[in-house]
């Protein structure tokens, strides 16, 4: 896969059939639409393209919305890598592009920078400044591309079982503390990477010693408080390794501010200042204020046996 980021530049990409979306977590409804589009693309003879957006198109239009991110570039990167397709397009959404009609888009853009001859759209997805109350949608974009000789396709929706699949539909589970859900509609489990910092040391006091993780971008959606089975990752170490993983804000001890604490099964050594990649599994229980620390020692002895039952299970 080729990557191109667009910064406003004529770049010279193959002629193809593509798609465009922001693509966010690239789960399995993003995975079934690409796979259209590269199966259309051997089919026609073209190269397969994904286009897609440095930062959310709404962070343009609205400077005080934040995203609730399923993955960031780099992680979104990584997973288009691994659907077969040829380029993969990265824009700038700024204010002018946000100013384009779906005309003018498609023509000026698409077309004539980007080299588009087939347009696969996803089935809700919609572009191009339009006017208060307009109505503008696929038909409009047959149009438009009958008129530039460009061919606009629709996508179908995805169904996960009964689950409609969608990017709010996965972040609706996180938020609720389904991460097994959300790995059903992502296709694979939900990530959290960064770098491990220091904290507060209790766990250490209570014999279960916990990497404080700081996240990459503040702007990754973090699933619902609780205690969490997890498979971790560490710095430059190919073995995935079990552990335990609470967010919350540490009830018991007074704390006022959330944190990502993960306690790896059987390990030692420090891992300050290491990567770390935590691996969402199975949520165990919600985040609770104990009478004492005796009581809250017993309760993680509890969840340490249950989560590594139910990860070798897992396996």
């Amino acid at each position: 896969m080729k990557t191109f980021f667009l910064t406003g530049q004529t770049e010279r990409l193959l002629p193809s059939v593509a798609t465009i979306g922001f693509f966010d977590g690239v789960h399995l409804g993003h995975c079934h639409l690409i796979n259209k589009v590269v199966t259309m693309a051997h089919r026609e003879g073209l190269a397969s393209t994904v286009i897609t957006f440095a930062r959310h198109p709404r962070q343009v239009l609205h400077t005080d919305w934040h995203p609730l991110l399923l993955s960031t570039l780099e992680e979104k990167s990584a997973l288009l890598s691994q659907t077969g397709i040829d380029q993969l397009v990265v824009l700038q959404f700024t204010e002018a592009t946000a100013a384009l009609s779906a005309y003018d888009f498609m023509r000026d853009v698409l077309l004539r920078q980007l080299g588009v001859r087939t347009l696969v759209i996803g089935y809700d997805n919609r572009f191009g400044h339009r006017e208060p109350g307009s109505t503008e949608g696929f038909d409009n974009y047959v149009r438009y591309g009958r008129d530039m000789g460009m061919a606009v396709v629709q996508g179908d929706p995805f169904d996960a079982g009964s689950v409609r699949v969608s990017s709010s539909k996965i972040r609706q589970f996180l938020l609720n503390g389904h991460v097994e859900e959300a790995a059903l509609c992502l296709g694979h489990p939900y990530q959290l990477e960064g770098t491990v910092v220091s904290g507060y040391h209790i766990g250490t006091g209570m014999g279960f010693p916990t990497a404080n993780l700081q996240l990459d971008d503040s702007e990754k959606l973090i699933p619902a408080s609780g205690v969490y089975a997890v498979n971790v990752r560490l710095q430059d170490s190919p073995e995935l390794r079990q552990g335990m993983m609470n967010i919350g804000h540490r009830p018991t001890f007074g704390g006022s501010h959330q944190t990502l604490e993960t306690h790896v099964f059987h390990f030692e050594g420090n891992l300050y200042g290491q990567r770390m990649c935590v691996s969402f599994v199975s949520r165990l229980r919600s985040e609770m204020k104990f009478d004492s620390r005796e009581a809250l020692v017993s309760q993680l002895e509890s969840d340490a046996r249950q989560i590594e039952i139910l990860l070798e299970k897992k396996k």
